[in-house]
């Protein structure tokens, strides 16, 4: 997997932010730094982010409007894509993990959003079918790149158009940030690098449905 580190104004004194390549590039490539250190899976943010203002399609073809939809209620957002070969599915798959440890009260509030980096591809029949191997319970997200672009940007979060590498593979490069919104402020305030682990959710979840620093 190829990374490189970038710098965004939102998070200049906090650390480097990482982007993945996923689907080609050069395996040699040093690792970024990650914003979470190497012991620690979450930041809690001094300055917490304010939630996208994204109103997108969701997998059954109907407008969802993030702010709305998740509002009061704990919410993680991650951007990524189905074709991706590592880091995507990792994450979401230990997010299902760590979210089946919750009470079945907290469960149901608790909103996990997929948007896609790459909705050329991720049709909402796609994304549909590819979360519904995850949890069927996730929400996913498609429509115009330059919104989805815009929206991660709001979160300090880079992504770039899907483009083909030397063998005519799909390669999306896209960071690899899971945020995560306060039910009692809307605000992002914990973030966590591709390093956090299904112990690292299941331990934080029960505090971030509570809105509680974890």
């Amino acid at each position: 997997m190829r990374k490189k580190t970038y710098a965004t104004a939102a998070l200049f004194a906090a650390a480097a932010l990482t982007l993945s390549a996923c689907g080609g590039g050069d395996d040699s490539a040093k690792p970024a730094a990650v914003v979470s250190g190497p012991t620690k899976a979450a930041t809690v943010l001094d300055n917490p982010f304010e939630k996208p203002d994204l109103v997108l399609t969701d997998t059954t073809g109907k407008k969802y409007d993030l702010r709305a939809e998740t509002k009061g209620r704990p919410t993680l957002v991650y951007f990524g894509y189905t074709h991706c070969p590592d880091v995507c599915p990792l994450t979401m798959n230990n997010i299902a993990v760590a979210r089946k440890q919750l009470p079945k009260a907290e469960q149901d509030k608790l909103r996990v959003v997929f948007v896609t980096t790459d909705p050329t591809r991720d049709t909402p029949a796609a994304l549909g079918t590819w979360l519904k191997g995850i949890d069927s319970d996730f929400i996913g997200l498609t429509g115009d790149f330059d919104t989805i672009q815009a929206g991660a940007r709001t979160l300090g979060i880079s992504i770039e158009p899907t483009t083909e590498d030397k063998n005519g593979k799909p390669v999306s490069v896209h960071g690899t940030q899971v945020i995560a919104f306060s039910p009692k402020t809307d605000a992002g305030y914990v973030l966590y690098g591709e390093n956090a682990t299904v112990d690292d959710y299941t331990k934080d979840l029960p505090e971030i449905a509570e809105g509680k620093n974890p």
